[in-house]
């Protein structure tokens, strides 16, 4: 069977993290897969959110800083995260939204699809799209929201660009992604995975951001296996691209590279996935350090602030 492409992860700043916790979990109704630390700054965390299952194409993940400045988007990053939920349950949405205090959109349609846009508490803009059957539950997790009514996983994400030929002959030729339809400066392009199988492209001038909570950090596209992950590096590479060496997250296995506008993007292995060091019946309920932090783990422990939802 061919490999499903697609979004794995998409990643960005935060500031507090138990608000964050707070409005994925309690507000969203997503799962927490995964409570871990910033394998670069252990003294913060890495927080992971994603379906009931925690299948690649649904984790959206947090590096939360509560001294972190307001971020502002601007032109070379990824400027929306737009999360699928069931078509049919608008009305459910629409009054859970007001129910939790979050201002919303008007419906409009994106692609020919239903959506409303709101933004998270440190203003990461975000989409609901409704599409698609819920999935059948594979676990005892009980999520806020009904399972009919839940986050499947990533519809998309927005890519704002203002040299978009590059990043488009890497989603094209290396990221398994086809051009499908235009709407003036937004452009979708596709795969055939069930869930994070679109990107939009959308064209700007140059317009640079700035840093901080609320921003995304990156963007990462799956693949199989380590094997397939270093054929993809190659082509990287052949891009003239300059993409890091295979880094062992634990969870998975991946590479980093910038795009010639500036997007940051990563390329990610299915496997082993969240479920190798917990159980599928009880991710995110404790602390998870990889192997080579456990040793610090009292420490760790010691100046985090304490997450409990």
């Amino acid at each position: 069977m061919k490999h499903k492409k697609g979004l794995h992860h998409i990643t960005v700043l935060a500031g507090d993290p138990i608000a964050n916790a707070d409005f994925y979990i309690n507000k969203l109704g997503m799962r927490m897969v995964k409570k871990s630390v910033n394998q670069d700054d252990p003294g913060t965390y890495h927080l992971f959110y994603g379906n009931e299952a925690a299948t690649p194409g649904s984790n959206l993940t947090f590096f939360p800083w509560p001294r972190a400045h307001k971020g502002m988007t601007g032109s070379g990053e990824a400027v929306n995260v737009a999360l699928r939920v069931p078509t049919g349950s608008q009305d459910f949405w629409l009054t859970r939204l007001v129910e939790q205090g979050l201002t919303h959109s008007e419906s409009f349609d994106i692609f020919g699809k239903q959506a409303v846009r709101f933004e998270d508490p440190d203003g990461l803009e975000l989409d609901l799209v409704f599409d698609g059957e819920a999935k059948e539950k594979v676990s005892e997790y009980q999520s806020p929201v009904p399972n009919e009514y839940s986050i499947q996983g990533f519809e998309s994400t927005r890519l704002k660009l203002s040299k978009a030929d590059t990043t488009v002959e890497v989603l094209e030729e290396i990221l398994g992604f086809e051009e499908k339809s235009s709407n003036g400066d937004l452009t979708l392009y596709q795969t055939d995975a069930n869930i994070g199988s679109s990107v939009i492209v959308e064209t700007s001038d140059y317009d640079p951001g700035r840093g901080g909570r609320g921003i995304v950090h990156h963007v990462a596209f799956r693949a199989e296996n380590l094997e397939e992950l270093k054929e993809l590096r190659e082509k990287v590479i052949q891009k003239g691209l300059q993409p890091t060496p295979v880094i062992d997250r634990h969870w998975f296995k991946s590479v980093y590279y910038r795009t010639p506008d500036g997007v940051l993007f990563e390329m990610a292995t299915d496997d082993p996935g969240y479920a190798v060091d917990e159980d599928l019946e009880h991710l995110g309920e404790k602390l998870i350090l990889t192997p080579w932090l456990e040793p610090r783990r009292e420490y760790i422990e010691s100046i985090l602030p304490k997450i409990e939802v």
